[in-house]
């Protein structure tokens, strides 16, 4: 009954008649014709509030967003200076105004929130271009597959892999709140939803490397995610073919209370039915978010964000035909299944963080967060295949059938998977502004209580020509199929354990953030220190307690160039203190001895802005290198990662991410991307050999358009190419002798939309009038019906006991519609 109860819990929240207004800060310091500092200005808004300048002539305001506001400087001995700035929510202007005696006024220097971000080395992407770049799983995560340097070549999953790092090594945020993703999830098609609601986006803000000490502690990627404080009442729809959401904001007269609430449903069937293998599938994805703020007073303000995840997997294969090999030497794996997979994920997510605002340059945050998921994965499937030649004479009645066995067998595997994780957090951080915002000091604490039960029972028998094949052990050595083997039957693979952890981490930070002059050069300088202990508790495990402390530094600078350029260098070091997951080795079992994982980041960075066609354009450049230490080498199955749990690698990453954004047509945004990496890792000082996320090369283009004609048909398209990845080696198989490449990724997605109604074409009367926006659209995935695959089958054959690689394919070409709605 408790998921009934949270479900009203949530849906009571859903239609509160809640608000609290939007509003943007303007801050600054007014000056003198000869750069000294005024004391003593008024100044005051076309909303009735006002302030004044202090002895060093800063002033801070905070006005009401997303309307036009008008502010007005007046000094006994000056000149009055009046402009207007219209603000979206959350952002942040810096103004430099010079007051004149004279009655001509010097122009004021306006400095926008964007450009903090930037020399921050932080990409921050519109919530609306992210609502509308097709793809197989829409959303935030799709639009990172368009950046330089993240990779995922699995259009089933959101995950993705960051400059040579993998899935586990991103943080992610909503609102300062960490989320978490589900343990168990081996497949991109079981994975369901994305945390992150894209109809509740607001700004999205993403670092690829060299992020400040204020950001956690794992070694890859910050992704930081706003939603929305909404002003008014309205709603949203959005349906396809693939699933739907509907979302709601709420406010009220007394201008102390805002929500916003969504629901998904996600059925992946669509794009699975398009794979090579013939399922009866029955995936039921569902979700449930809000997030709520209660305004208390100017000073004090509390926010709640909630989740539920319900996710249904349920699969029951039927057959599979796999063709592979070359036009001369067509080969063919032919699989007839029986039995079934059942997956359930049950996800409850609740954080409360308290804004308390004690003066104008004194802020402080307080953060309590609980995650608890219960996942099951039950698995029966047995699997009789055939690989051989394939009848490749056109006209035969067997066409494309295998004629000739090469080899024959079965495969059972078995799995009963069972984990419940509770997640604790206790957190504060604060703020101090110092003389204005050229000097900033940010702080923080956090406690983490993490209890995780976990039963884990897989097992894999495989027979080959009547025979059960043993595992390459040297206690089931032997010659089979050539020689009987007399013992017992054995699996091939199993994994047999129980688990009772407690891990109880203490975390902090500390970091100091200058923005001044250097002769005519502005620049900005960002020290900070990380530092996290953890402690390993568990049945059967002998407590362990290791600490680590990471050092991190950006120095960025603004010369005064008649190009406008940016110049960043960054980097320190970053640990990545064990997660469960990485405790965890290939026999099942608990290790606390295993350190964190040391990555030292250099990044060195360019912003050229420019105008073509007398239109904004961006080029960013980043060049990076990581060298890491204390390595947990893992391998990739899918999406699932399974570690050695030991330590005993060592690895570097390098590369160059380049990315130029801006409007090749009018009034859209669009950008290219070119990546370049090489990642390697070093096991037991046997040698390099490439990482599982090794990817070469990566191009990616993402382009909006509209026809001249009909400027309400619009155009979305997403490109993306990347070389192949390593192909991954068998089960109990040294990775040192399968170091063989995946085919090289490429996909294009497309979208049409046609708009009958948005924020430039309103309608007064008529049955249109009751929108905001409505378009109905149409969707290709993967235009030209690429055969991409993600990992291999490894299958043996029964003669000469070569192992064949067999290429999981992803999905082919699909045909989506959807409708979108906003009221």
């Amino acid at each position: 009954m408790k998921p009934i109860r949270y479900l009203f819990f949530f849906g009571f929240l859903l239609f509160a008649n809640f608000i609290i207004a939007q509003t943007g800060t303007v801050r600054g310091i007014i000056l003198d014709a000869n750069n000294q500092p005024i004391d003593a200005v008024n100044i005051k808004t076309s909303v009735g509030t006002g302030t004044q300048t202090n002895k060093n002539g800063f002033f801070k305001i905070v006005v009401p967003a997303n309307e036009n506001v008008t502010l007005t400087m007046t000094h006994i001995a000056h000149k009055r200076i009046q402009f207007t700035v219209k603000l979206k929510n959350g952002e942040d202007y810096e103004i430099f105004p010079i007051m004149s005696t004279t009655t001509e006024q010097i122009d004021i220097v306006v400095i926008e929130s964007g450009k903090r971000k930037a020399v921050e080395g932080i990409q921050t992407v519109s919530a609306e271009t992210v609502r509308l770049i097709p793809g197989a799983n829409p959303g935030v995560e799709n639009l990172l597959m368009s950046f330089p340097g993240i990779n995922n070549n699995n259009e089933l999953s959101t995950q993705y892999s960051v400059r040579g790092g993998n899935y586990d090594e991103n943080l992610v945020y909503v609102n300062e709140i960490e989320v978490y993703r589900p343990f168990l999830i081996r497949s991109g098609q079981q994975e369901g939803l994305s945390f992150v609601n894209t109809d509740l986006v607001q700004n999205v803000d993403f670092s690829a490397g060299g992020f400040q000490a204020k950001f956690g502690d794992k070694l890859s990627s910050v992704l930081d995610i706003t939603y929305k404080r909404p002003v008014r009442f309205g709603g949203r729809v959005n349906l396809s073919l693939l699933g739907g959401s509907a979302s709601i904001e709420t406010s009220s007269k007394d201008s102390k209370f805002s929500t916003i609430s969504g629901i998904r449903f996600r059925d992946n069937s669509l794009l699975v039915n398009s794979k090579q293998t013939e399922t009866n599938f029955r995936p039921r994805f569902v979700d449930f978010q809000t997030y709520v703020t209660y305004k208390f007073s100017d000073k004090f303000h509390l926010n709640f964000l909630g989740n539920v995840a319900f996710n249904d997997y349920d699969y029951e294969p039927l057959t599979r035909q796999t063709n592979f090999g070359t036009l001369q030497d067509p080969i063919a794996l032919l699989v007839f299944y029986e039995g079934q997979e059942e997956d359930r994920y049950r996800t409850y997510f609740g954080a409360l963080k308290a804004n308390y605002f004690l003066n104008d340059d004194v802020t402080l945050k307080f953060i309590a967060s609980a995650y608890h998921t219960t996942e099951q994965e039950h698995f029966d499937i047995f699997a009789q295949y055939r690989l051989g030649e394939v009848n490749t004479n056109i006209g035969d009645q067997d066409l494309g059938n295998v004629e000739f066995s090469e080899g024959i067998g079965s495969q059972l595997n078995h799995g009963r998977n069972d984990l419940d994780a509770l997640i604790f957090n206790v957190e504060h951080k604060g703020t101090y502004e110092i003389e204005g915002d050229d000097n900033q000091i940010d702080w923080g604490i956090k406690y983490t209580h993490e209890d995780i039960r976990d039963r884990l029972i897989e097992w894999e028998v495989i027979d080959s020509a009547g025979f059960s094949i043993r595992p390459p052990l040297p206690q089931f050595s032997n010659n089979q199929p050539y020689d009987a083997f007399e013992g017992p039957l054995e699996p091939f693979q199993s994994v047999r354990a129980r688990n009772n952890t407690q891990i109880d981490r203490v975390s902090g930070f500390a970091q100091w953030s200058k923005q001044s002059m250097l002769g005519e050069h502005e620049i900005y300088t960002n020290i900070g220190v990380r530092a996290h202990s953890w402690t390993i508790n568990g049945d059967g495990i002998e407590s362990k307690t290791q600490a680590v402390v990471s050092p991190r530094a950006q120095f960025a600078i603004k010369p005064n160039w008649k190009q406008d350029m940016l110049f960043r260098l960054s980097g320190g070091f970053y640990h990545q203190p064990p997660f469960y997951r990485e405790l965890r080795g290939f026999d099942g079992v608990v290790n606390p001895n295993v350190k964190a994982q040391q990555s030292i980041h250099v990044v060195l960075g360019n912003d050229y802005s420019f105008k073509l066609w007398d239109r904004p354009f961006k080029l960013t450049s980043e060049a990076y290198y990581k060298n890491l230490s204390d390595v947990n080498a893992y391998t990739l199955e899918n999406v699932r990662i399974r570690y050695r749990a030991d330590n005993v690698a060592k690895a570097y990453a390098y590369g160059f991410d380049m990315r130029l954004n801006g409007e090749f047509v009018p009034g859209t945004e669009s950008w290219v991307s070119f990546g370049y990496l090489k990642t390697e890792e070093n096991i037991n000082n046997r040698g390099y050999i490439s990482r599982p996320t090794d990817q070469r090369l990566k191009f990616a283009v993402l382009f909006q358009d509209y026809m001249r004609k009909i400027p309400n048909l619009k155009l979305y398209l997403n490109l993306t190419y990347n070389t192949g990845l390593p192909g991954g080696s068998p089960s109990y198989a040294d990775p040192y002798l399968f170091q063989s490449k995946l085919p090289d990724y490429k996909r294009a997605d497309v979208g049409f939309s046609y708009v009958l109604v948005d924020k430039d074409k309103q309608f007064d009367s008529g049955w249109l009038s009751a929108f905001k926006e409505l378009n109905v659209g149409f969707e290709i995935f993967n235009v030209f019906d690429v055969q991409n695959s993600i990992t291999n089958t490894w299958v043996r054959d029964v003669y000469t006991k070569r192992q064949f690689g067999i290429p999981n394919f992803l999905t082919g070409r699909v045909f989506n519609v959807k409708m979108g709605m906003r009221f």
